[in-house]
C-alpha cells in the first residue's frame, strides 16, 4: 500500500497555515472545558446552514432558506432537512462490543488533546483530537464548510491517523430525522390551552443548559418527508428527493472521496427509516494518515434543481477536489470581510463584533426575496419574520452588504398581496403586514396565543415602509423604487390613513387599540413609537410620490400632520402612550422612548427633549427588577449618544458584551440571559447598528450619509473604522478617533480596499 503521510501532512499544513494567518478576532476556540456548556454555533451561507457539534463528526440539524413545514393546525416552522454532516468511525469492526465515534461518551478519557476552532474569516470549523477506542488510538482531524462561493455545496473532510494496523469501518450517512413529537396546534390553541398541552406532555418552558432553550417545547423543527432515495456503493454516492410537510420540495446528494489508492475491503449501501448511508470497511496501517471527504449538494424548490442535479454538483465538486472548494471558500469570505468594523483598543468588543457579523452573513442570502427570520435558519421563533427584519437587521446590513439587505426589502414587496388581503379583511385600505410572517410566502403565522400582537402591534407596517425608503436613500435606485419600493410604501400609507381616526374638535388624529412595543401594554391609544413610524411612513409616501411623478393622497399629509405624539410639557419629554394610561408595569425595558432615536426613525426633536426622553426612559430601569434584554440595549446606547451622554452610550453598549447573552464557545447570541433563543439575529443587528450609526452619529437622509449627531467612542477604544461601506455607488472608509483634546472626531475618505468587480455568486 503506498505511503500517504505526505498528502495528509500537506493538507494539515494548509489548514494550520490558514489558521496562523487569520486575525485572532476571527477565531473562536473550544476546548474540553467547554463540553459541559457547549452551545452549537452555525456554518452557513444564507441559503443553507447546519449547526456545529463537539466532535465535528456528529449528525447535526440543517436547514434551507425559507423551507417551511405547514402541518395542519400548526403555525409554519422550518423543516429540518436530512442531516449531512455525520461521518462515523469504528476502530473495531467486530459486532461484539463494537463502539462508534459518534456514540461513545464525550469524556477526556476517550477524547484527548481536543481543540475545535470556528474560523469566522473563512467560514470553517476545524476539530482535532486523539480518539481512544479500547487499546486503539486514532488521531482525528475534521474540517467542515458550507460554501459561500458555491452556495449549493458543503463538505466535511475527515483525516484519520491510526496508531495500529488493522481494519476499520466508516459510515457516511444522510440522517433522516423523525417527525418531532409532540406537535401542538399552535394556530388554534389560546395561551392557557397551549400551556395545558405542554404540561400534559410532561414538558415545561424551562431552559436546560447548555443548549436547550426554554421555548424548545414550542420552537421545534418541522418535518421533511423523503419521497425517493437511493445510492451507488460503487460510485460512492447518495441522493434523495424530499418535501416539507405540506410545503416545498427539496433535494440532497452526497459524493464521497477516498484517499488516493485506497480500495475498500467492502462498500455497501445501508437503508433504514432513519438513515441512508455508505458503509465502508478499509485496511489501515499504523502512523499513516487517511483523508476522506464527504461532498454535499442541496437545493429547494425555487433555488436549484432536483436530486439528479444535486448529484451532478456533488460529483463535480469531488472531481475538483476539497482543496479547490476550500480555496473558493476563503476567497469568497475574504471578499465579504473587505467590508468590516475595526476596533482598536478593545479586543473583546472586536471579536464579538466579528461574531455578530459572521452570523448575519451566514444567514443572509444576496439578491433574493427571502428574508432573515428573528433567529436565522434555526427553529427559534419558528423561523418567522418580524419587524426585526426591517428595523434591526436591515440597517445593519445596508451599508456593509447592500446586496443582502436588498433581499429583506424585496421580501416585503413579494408578500404585499398577502398584506393587502389582511387589510381588506379588516375593512382597511392598503396593506397590513403580519406580526409573524412566513419567510417563504409572507402569510401570517402568528400563534393563536399571540393573536393580540397580530391585530394590534401594527407598528410593523411603518417599519416596513421606512426600510423601503432607507434602501432607496442609500442606493438612489429610482427604477427599483418605482417597481418595488413604491407599491409597498403606497399601500402602507393607505393603511395608516384608514387606521387613524380624527379626534373631534382638535384637528388631530389618533391610532387606538394598539399593542405597544412594550408588549405588557396590549391595548393603548397613541403608542408613541407606533404613531411616530406611521407619521414617517405617511410623509415618506408623499415624498416618494413627488419623486416618481405620482399623485399622492392628500389625506396622507393631513393625517401625518395631525397624528398625536404624546408629550408631557411640564416634564419636557415624550410619553410612551396616551397620558390616560398609567405607565406602572415592571416591564422588560421600562420604556420605548429610546426607539424614537433609532437610526431609521430618528424622530425630529430638540436636544432638551432628547435628554428628557433619555432620562425618562432609564428611570424605570433603575427601579425595575429586570435588566433590559439584548434587544433593549441598542436603543438605550443610541439614545444616550444622541442625547450627548458619551459615557452612558459606551456603558449600554458594553452590557451587550457582559450581559450573559453570548453562549460559549462560539458567541451564540440569545435574546435573554435565560437562554430562550439562539441564534438571535435581532440583537446582532442592534449591536452593529449601535456602532454604524450610534457611535458615528451618522444618519441616511435625502442629503446623503450625514453626521446628524456628534460621534462618540467608548472609553477603552482608541479608534473605530468602518471599512468599505457602500453608499450611492461609492465606497467609503469612515474613522472615529479622538483629537488632541480627547474629543471624538469623524473623518471619511474613499475606501482603500481593493474591491472585486465580479458579482457575488448566488
Amino acid at each position: 500500500m503506498p505511503r500517504r503521510r505526505p498528502i495528509a501532512f500537506a493538507a494539515a499544513l494548509l489548514v494550520a497555515c490558514a489558521a496562523q494567518a487569520t486575525d485572532a478576532s476571527f477565531l473562536l476556540t473550544a476546548t474540553q472545558d467547554d463540553w459541559p456548556r457547549y452551545f452549537p454555533g452555525q456554518l452557513g451561507n444564507g441559503f443553507f446552514s447546519t449547526l456545529t457539534s463537539p466532535r465535528g463528526t456528529e449528525g447535526s440539524l440543517g436547514y434551507l432558506i425559507a423551507f417551511m413545514d405547514h402541518a395542519a393546525g400548526d403555525v409554519s416552522r422550518p423543516a429540518a432537512v436530512p442531516g449531512w454532516t455525520a461521518i462515523d468511525y469504528s476502530a473495531d469492526p467486530s459486532h461484539a462490543g463494537q463502539s462508534w465515534l459518534n456514540q461513545v461518551d464525550l469524556t477526556p478519557a476517550r477524547f484527548q488533546d481536543y481543540r475545535q476552532v470556528l474560523d469566522m474569516h473563512e467560514g470553517t470549523l476545524a476539530t482535532t483530537y486523539r480518539y481512544l477506542d479500547g487499546r486503539k488510538a486514532t488521531g482525528v482531524q475534521v474540517l467542515t464548510l458550507v460554501s459561500q462561493a458555491s452556495p449549493h455545496l458543503a463538505a466535511s473532510q475527515l483525516t484519520l491517523t491510526p496508531d495500529f494496523d488493522g481494519e476499520v469501518q466508516l459510515s457516511f450517512p444522510l440522517d433522516l430525522w423523525a417527525p418531532h413529537q409532540p406537535r401542538f396546534a399552535m394556530a388554534q390553541l389560546d395561551g392557557a390551552q397551549l400551556m395545558e398541552a405542554v404540561a400534559a406532555n410532561n414538558l415545561a418552558l424551562k431552559a436546560t443548559p447548555p443548549d436547550v432553550p426554554d421555548r424548545a417545547p414550542l420552537w421545534y423543527h418541522g418535518d421533511t418527508r423523503v419521497l425517493a432515495a437511493d445510492g451507488d456503493a460503487t460510485m460512492l454516492t447518495l441522493w434523495l428527493d424530499g418535501q416539507a410537510e405540506q410545503g416545498a420540495r427539496m433535494a440532497e446528494a452526497v459524493a464521497v472521496a477516498l484517499p488516493p489508492g485506497l480500495h475498500p475491503r467492502e462498500a455497501r449501501l445501508y437503508r433504514s427509516d432513519y438513515k441512508l448511508s455508505l458503509e465502508l470497511r478499509v485496511d489501515v496501517r499504523k502512523g499513516q494518515a487517511y483523508t476522506f471527504t464527504k461532498f454535499v449538494a442541496a437545493s429547494r424548490e425555487g433555488w436549484g434543481g432536483d436530486a439528479k442535479a444535486d448529484l451532478a454538483l456533488a460529483t463535480a465538486a469531488r472531481q475538483r477536489g476539497f482543496a479547490a472548494l476550500l480555496a473558493d471558500q476563503r476567497r469568497a469570505w475574504a471578499t465579504l470581510w473587505q467590508s468590516d468594523i475595526v476596533i482598536d483598543g478593545d479586543a473583546k468588543a472586536q471579536q464579538i463584533v466579528h461574531s455578530d457579523l459572521y452570523y448575519l452573513l451566514s444567514n443572509a442570502a444576496p439578491d433574493t426575496s427571502w428574508p432573515i427570520g428573528a433567529c436565522g435558519m434555526t427553529p427559534g421563533y419558528t423561523g418567522h419574520v418580524f419587524w426585526d427584519s426591517d428595523t434591526w437587521v436591515f440597517p445593519a446590513l445596508l451599508l456593509l452588504h447592500p446586496e443582502r439587505a436588498k433581499s429583506l426589502v424585496m421580501f416585503r414587496g413579494h408578500s404585499l398581496p398577502q398584506a393587502e388581503q389582511r387589510a381588506q379583511a379588516r375593512g382597511l385600505r392598503g396593506a397590513m403586514y403580519p406580526w409573524e410572517a412566513d419567510p417563504d410566502d409572507g402569510s401570517s403565522q402568528t400563534p393563536h396565543s399571540a393573536q393580540v400582537l397580530d391585530e394590534r402591534e401594527i407598528h410593523v407596517d411603518g417599519d416596513v415602509a421606512i426600510a423601503q425608503w432607507q434602501y432607496y436613500l442609500a442606493t438612489q435606485d429610482r427604477v427599483w423604487l418605482k417597481q418595488h419600493g413604491w407599491p409597498v410604501i403606497r399601500a402602507v400609507a393607505a393603511f395608516w390613513a384608514s387606521r387613524a381616526t380624527p379626534v373631534p374638535g382638535t384637528g388631530h388624529y389618533a391610532i387606538e387599540h394598539v399593542t405597544s412595543v412594550d408588549e405588557d401594554y396590549a391595548d393603548v391609544p397613541n403608542d408613541i413609537f407606533t404613531n411616530a413610524v406611521a407619521q414617517k411612513a405617511l410623509r415618506i409616501a408623499a415624498r416618494a410620490a413627488q419623486l416618481l411623478g405620482e399623485t399622492p393622497d392628500p389625506q396622507w399629509t393631513t393625517v401625518a400632520d395631525g397624528l398625536v405624539l404624546p408629550f408631557d410639557a411640564q416634564a419636557g419629554h415624550h410619553l410612551d402612550f396616551d397620558a390616560t394610561v398609567p405607565h406602572d408595569i415592571d416591564s422588560w425595558g421600562g420604556s420605548s422612548l429610546p426607539l424614537l432615536s433609532s437610526p431609521s426613525l430618528d424622530l425630529p426633536m430638540d436636544q432638551a427633549t432628547r435628554r428628557g426622553d433619555y432620562a425618562a426612559a432609564i428611570a424605570p430601569i433603575a427601579r425595575s427588577s429586570r435588566d433590559p434584554n439584548s434587544m433593549g440595549l441598542m436603543p438605550l446606547s443610541i439614545a444616550a449618544a444622541t442625547a450627548g451622554d458619551a459615557d452612558a452610550a459606551g456603558d449600554w453598549f458594553n452590557r451587550n458584551l457582559t450581559a450573559h447573552v453570548l453562549k460559549p464557545p462560539f458567541n451564540v447570541r440569545t435574546e435573554t440571559a435565560g437562554n430562550n433563543t439562539g441564534y438571535f439575529m435581532t440583537a446582532s443587528g442592534g449591536l452593529l447598528q449601535n456602532i454604524l450609526y450610534g457611535f458615528t452619529g451618522l444618519r441616511i437622509t435625502e442629503d446623503g450619509l450625514v453626521p446628524a449627531y456628534a460621534p462618540v467612542l467608548p472609553s477603552a477604544w482608541k479608534t473605530l473604522t468602518l471599512k468599505n461601506l457602500s453608499f450611492r455607488g461609492a465606497r467609503l472608509d469612515i474613522t472615529v478617533q479622538r483629537d488632541a483634546q480627547g474629543k471624538a472626531q469623524l473623518t471619511r475618505r474613499p475606501a482603500t480596499t481593493d474591491h472585486p468587480t465580479t458579482r457575488e455568486p448566488t
